[in-house]
């Protein structure tokens, strides 16, 4: 399964893609890694990842907005959203998008594993 890793912190962009090539998440490959919404849009034509977490608050483009042109493009893209948000009414705007799931940050490993393998249990 090809994932794409969606936040503007290159610290959360590592420690995800840690977590998948350690191996804990099963058959899961990163195969781009995006710091806004723009380059989300630019690396999901050309990688076309099936899984994909998603920061809400980024520069350029934000997360719910990106969630709406990524699932118009491809819609049966899995999306978790990972965020630090505190606001409750953008994380259900981005869940009506389409977003899948949600985990908050800061997030432990398990948390995140977890997350991700009830979305692909989902597909």
């Amino acid at each position: 399964m090809r994932m794409m890793i969606v936040d503007d912190s290159n610290m959360i962009r590592s420690r995800i893609t840690r977590l998948v090539q350690n191996g804990m998440i099963g058959q899961v490959h990163v195969v781009a890694q995006a710091a806004n919404g723009v380059e989300a849009l630019a690396l999901a034509t050309r990688h076309r990842p099936e899984l994909v977490t998603m920061d809400l608050t980024m520069p350029e483009m934000d997360g719910v907005e990106c969630i709406t042109k990524l699932l118009q493009m491809m819609p049966k893209t899995n999306i978790l959203v990972v965020s630090a948000l505190t606001d409750k009414a953008t994380a259900i705007a981005a869940l009506r998008q389409g977003a899948r799931g949600f985990v908050n940050k800061p997030f432990s490993d398990d948390e995140l594993r977890m997350a991700l393998l009830e979305l692909m249990d989902a597909t």
